[in-house]
């Protein structure tokens, strides 16, 4: 077979990009591979000559940019953001010039409906509803702590943490440039009136707080790295805690969170034989979750998921990163697992190419 060409689809603007360090990592990976890895974007796409104007690390921490042949597979990295140029990517990805290897994810609230119509899921799923003013009022007097998040979005961006005590409400939450917001309200119909600000009727969704500070005043999970791997199986490339900031409505590691070891950090606070079953619960989670995903959804390369523990160690289901990140393996020391985290999407697209060629 011929030497595998890969195009990574993302958001450029001139000569800059939006994961250039990973990215990086990635082209120098698919060279030890032996295939090759370019950048581009929608508006690089030449349908008729079938060619497509792709960049590459020059050397000098810059950007190369030349003439690539069409890519045998197409890996798509566009990440969600409210602007003119994601409706552009979307309305790009709807044509089906490719073959990808992963398709796109919903939106969170319609992934979760499509996650609940599946009884093999149901035990990890926290409640969540579509946010409107008598939802907020519903659930804020059945649960103690609510989130309220858009359902797009990334990186903590736009949520809010809704704590119920004796005083009324605690609201702690990262606007959509990240600052952190804290607000104290006594009474329902302020609460109601501030959420509605917050929403500012953008598409959000309620769901049900859970009693993740296993580090009182800090919100903690675990992200779980699940991939496809050279054959195109599922396979766990790596997990770690995330703790976030004091006073932070999330962990986010960007968000003044850090990491810790999974298996140490649960085992300080439930002790050897728990920890070896909540592990392989977020295991079991993982796998029903890429089944599950897939069988919606389609091909799928990736998944990023954050998993709630909570205090009496019982797991939940918080989110679906399609398009995850991989630093927090890095900043473990996890050094193997980093790497493998990087070279899976290319291994398991070069299955992908093989499979093509060989039909």
């Amino acid at each position: 077979m011929k030497r595998p060409i890969i195009g990574i689809l993302t958001w450029r603007r001139g000569h800059t990009f939006a994961e250039p360090r990973y990215f990086r990592q990635l082209i120098r990976a698919g060279r030890r591979l032996g295939c090759t890895v370019f950048l581009f974007s929608p508006r690089d796409v030449h349908a008729a000559r079938r060619e497509v104007n792709g960049f590459v690390p020059n050397g000098r921490g810059g950007w190369s940019e030349s003439s690539f042949p069409w890519p045998d597979v197409v890996i798509d990295r566009y990440r969600y953001s409210p602007t003119e140029a994601f409706r552009q990517y979307a309305a790009f990805r709807r044509k089906k010039l490719f073959r990808y290897a992963n398709n796109r994810l919903a939106n969170k609230w319609k992934v979760h409906r499509l996650l609940m119509r599946d009884e093999r899921m149901h035990r990890w799923l926290p409640e969540s509803r579509r946010y409107d003013a008598d939802q907020l009022r519903r659930m804020a007097a059945r649960y103690p702590v609510l989130y309220v998040k858009p359902v797009n979005g990334t990186g903590g961006r736009g949520i809010l943490r809704i704590e119920r005590n004796q005083d009324g409400y605690l609201l702690l939450g990262r606007d959509r440039e990240r600052a952190k917001r804290a607000v104290r309200l006594r009474r329902l119909t302020a609460l109601t009136r501030h959420v509605d600000r917050w929403v500012n009727k953008g598409f959000f969704m309620i769901q049900q707080g859970l009693r993740l500070q296993l580090i009182p005043q800090r919100a903690v999970d675990m992200r779980l790295l699940i991939q496809k791997d050279e054959t195109g199986q599922w396979q766990i490339t790596g997990h770690g805690i995330r703790i976030g900031g004091e006073r932070s409505a999330t962990s986010n590691l960007h968000g003044g969170g850090r990491a810790a070891d999974s298996g140490r950090f649960l085992q300080a606070r439930f002790g050897a034989e728990k920890t070896q079953a909540i592990l392989a619960e977020c295991e079991a989670l993982a796998f029903q979750t890429a089944e599950t995903v897939e069988h919606h959804f389609g091909r799928m390369l990736e998944l990023g998921l954050d998993i709630g523990i909570d205090e009496d160690g019982r797991v939940w289901l918080i989110e679906i990163n399609p398009k995850p990140g991989r630093e927090i393996l890095k900043e473990l020391g996890k050094t193997q697992q980093y790497r493998r985290a990087i070279q899976r999407p290319l291994q398991y697209a070069m299955h992908v190419a093989r499979a093509k060629s060989e039909v």
